[in-house]
């Protein structure tokens, strides 16, 4: 059996009222066979990258401890997108539901269908934030600190926390 391993999903949705389809994923990553979420971040809003034809995004980020390997986790996720009625239109469009495996572990992989750690996070003031929230003392499997690189992201205030409102 796979040993116990941390891993950060990171969450995203700009459609379909994006509050509740982000905290419903959030209860939901929680109800993964052989997974338990252990911990998430605030929800933050942030421009979408890419196209700015689109909403903004809800962002987040959860702390899951698993069995499931990492391809196992992505196939769950993927799964979790399809139920929320993701439909992949163009690269970076608008989406009902995002998850990204960022972390696996201190797992460095790179697979035809998945990168660990995620390629564009440290570049992702959405992602970096909200990590650096849920584990400060967070350090990337290249000896970067999650903290460190969540700072100097901020600087560009393009991410803001999100109220604690109802859905």
């Amino acid at each position: 059996m796979t040993p116990l391993v941390d891993a950060f999903v990171g969450l995203g949705s700009n459609l379909d009222n994006p509050v509740a389809q982000v905290r419903r994923a959030l209860e939901e990553l929680g109800k993964l066979p052989l997974t338990q979420r252990i911990a998430a971040s605030r929800l933050y809003a942030s421009r979408p990258v890419g196209p700015q034809d689109q909403p903004s995004f809800v962002n987040a980020v959860a702390l899951l401890r698993t069995r499931l390997s990492p391809l196992a986790l992505l196939d769950q996720l993927q799964a979790l997108e399809q139920r929320h009625r993701r439909v992949r239109q163009r690269h970076w469009g608008p989406r009902t539901l995002d998850l990204d495996l960022l972390l696996y572990g201190n797992d460095v992989l790179s697979l035809p269908r998945l990168k660990v750690p995620h390629p564009e996070m440290t570049n992702r003031a959405f992602v970096m934030i909200p990590l650096a929230e849920l584990s400060p003392a967070a350090w990337l499997p290249d000896g970067r600190s999650a903290t460190a690189l969540a700072e100097t992201l901020a600087a560009a205030g393009d991410v803001k926390v999100l109220p604690d409102t109802p859905d």
